[in-house]
């Protein structure tokens, strides 16, 4: 055995590289040089000097670079990437430089001639190349060292299966990592440019073959037909015919051109690759007036039946991508001179505060919301949203609901469910109120059942109807409607409610020990759920954990102050007798006094 000592140290890692270097090169290599040098001289190793950063080795298109930490790992990468959003804004599309970025923190091992290995920047490799252009991906140890330290927004992208790492790796992906950019900031010229529609608006265009077989070109067209007639159920989408879209096939897409042409602000591309029985098909989601990159994901599977393979994956980006549209529009709107809002913006500025979950920011969003309808009386998303601002209230104790407030929000979820009676959206939020604010569980499950008859993919609508079934004490098809809510869209903001509904559905099962995971879960993505708190309550007092029910119970209190088993049964109507008295037998044993 040698006892040749092994330098070694804990050290943050940063890999980068060009995303499409080689066309870059391909087509211009003095200047795609010329770029590079430049941008390194004048943004990248200042950069690198304010943050204590060490450039390890350079190639061709990438950089490996150490850092004495992550936060400062973190904060030049930001930078960097928002300083190369502002450095392309005037330079053609193909010709700018765009990186990716991944960053870990891990052991190093230090070489004789400065060069780090080890597992540490074998994960920061990787990551960077499952991270989007222009984005930033950082494992799971990186997210939990920077905790509240920097003004950033983390979206977990789950567990990873990362290439020639041995175990999955849960990875964040830093949201808006690029500079925000309005439309004003990329004009549109062209005088032939459409009008874009008053709702959002996306293109699916054709996806490109790259299996190098001819014959595979129907299964990406039919992947196109299925993905465009997936999204076109989405009421609040405006979305192009597959012809108009299929007018592109085979030639040089530019996105921004695209987008000019049919009056869309959102771009969907992709390809597919067969490979022996197996294929791999890709999507990204672009906003073509920023160039920005919202979404991307792949899909693996076999070939064995190609139709359901196809549904599948229509169905997986559909759910996915609506979340991310819906947040780029609450952004849009949230930068809109407010002397220019209309319902729509009134409704999007009312969902961006109801997705804040604070007693202030939900009685923002009321105001809102009556504004919106103050400008459409009829406008069915504002309407039906309002009742489920109300129904927050009564169950996080967020201020007094009085019968005038509750009687409002009944009659305009009555409104809005025969006004919006084609928009799944509109149906699941008034089924909510009219179930548990009116009592009438049956008219809400039943018009819950028309939202999916309309979008078998829409998860929101899936996750109500299990919360209807667990709260009716039949948690077989609740557990199962949640699990679909959750595979159609898994990093939807409603998240926290999805797992509260999985824990309520397990507890009336009496599967306390699996109702705990689930409560544990929905406070991790947000701690001010109450009723994941009331959920953690009676499941540890059925489990005879008296003490941790205690505990759990003084955290709902000081949500709830004042609480009582009376004060929260006046607040479930059209819920089982059974279910009921699970949660009562619970509540009391932990303490909660009767009234």
């Amino acid at each position: 055995m040698s006892g040749e000592r092994v330098e070694r140290r804990l050290a943050a890692i940063l890999a980068a590289d060009i995303a499409g270097y080689s066309r870059l090169m391909g087509r211009d290599e003095a200047g795609t040089l010329a770029r590079l040098r430049a941008h390194r001289r004048e943004l990248i190793d200042p950069r690198l000097d304010e943050h204590k950063g060490r450039i390890v080795k350079t190639t061709g298109d990438g950089l490996l670079i150490e850092f004495p930490s992550v936060v400062e790992a973190v904060t030049c990468a930001v930078a960097v990437q928002r300083g190369m959003t502002e450095r392309n804004i005037a330079v053609p599309e193909d010709q700018q430089i765009v990186f990716r970025v991944g960053i870990n923190l891990g052991d190093i091992i230090i070489a004789d001639d400065n060069d780090i290995h080890g597992d540490g920047v074998n994960v920061a490799a990787r990551l960077e190349g499952i991270a989007e252009p222009g984005g930033i991906c950082v494992s799971a140890t990186v997210r939990d060292h920077i905790g509240d330290r920097l003004d950033l927004a983390f979206e977990d992208m789950g567990e990873q299966a990362l290439k020639n790492i041995a175990r999955p790796l849960r990875v964040y992906r830093i949201k808006h990592a690029t500079a925000e950019t309005t439309p004003a900031a990329t004009p549109i010229a062209s005088s032939a440019a459409l009008a874009l529609p008053d709702k959002p608006s996306i293109a699916v265009l054709p996806f490109q073959n790259m299996s190098g077989d001819p014959e595979q070109e129907y299964f990406a067209d039919g992947m196109v037909e299925e993905i465009t007639t997936a999204i076109s159920r989405l009421p609040w989408l405006f979305v192009i015919a597959r012809n108009s879209s299929f007018t592109y096939k085979g030639k040089p897409i530019d996105v921004k051109q695209v987008a000019r042409e049919l009056g869309v602000r959102y771009v969907l591309e992709g390809s597919v690759r067969k490979a022996a029985n197996r294929v791999r098909i890709t999507g990204q989601l672009i906003d073509a007036a920023t160039g920005n990159h919202i979404w991307a994901d792949r899909f693996d599977g076999a070939l064995d039946d190609i139709f359901e393979l196809q549904d599948r994956v229509a169905s997986g980006v559909a759910g996915a991508i609506e979340p991310k549209l819906r947040q780029s529009e609450i952004e849009r709107a949230t930068r809109k001179p407010t002397a220019s809002l209309d319902a729509y913006d009134l409704y999007l500025r009312g969902l961006a505060q109801v997705h804040r979950f604070t007693a202030e920011s939900v009685g923002e969003a009321i105001r809102l919301l009556r504004q919106a309808l103050v400008v459409d009386p009829s406008y069915p998303p504002a309407a039906a949203l309002l009742g489920w601002c109300f129904r927050l209230r009564l169950i996080q104790g967020w201020g007094a609901v009085s019968q005038g407030d509750i009687a409002e929000a009944v009659r305009l979820a009555r409104q809005a469910s025969e006004a919006g009676r084609d928009d799944p959206d509109v149906i699941w939020q008034a089924a909510i109120t009219l179930a548990y604010l009116a009592g009438e569980s049956a008219f809400g499950a039943a018009i819950v059942d028309r939202a999916l008859a309309l979008n078998p993919n829409a998860a929101n609508a899936w996750a109500v109807k299990g919360w209807m079934h667990a709260l009716a004490n039949q948690p077989e098809p609740a557990i199962d409607a949640l699990a679909q809510a959750r595979r159609l869209s898994p990093f939807d903001p409603l998240a926290y409610w999805n797992a509260t509904g999985s824990a309520i559905a397990h507890i009336a099962a009496r599967q306390f020990e699996t109702a705990l995971e689930w409560a544990e879960r929905a406070l991790h993505d947000q701690p001010r759920a109450a009723h994941a708190v009331r959920a953690k309550v009676v499941a540890n007092a059925h489990l005879g954990r008296l003490d941790e029910a205690r505990a759990a119970l003084s955290q709902l209190l000081v949500m709830h102050p004042g609480l009582t088993i009376a004060g929260w049964k006046s607040t479930t109507p059209g819920i089982s007798p059974e279910f009921i008295e699970i949660y009562e037998t619970g509540l009391r044993l932990a303490g909660l006094p009767d009234g």
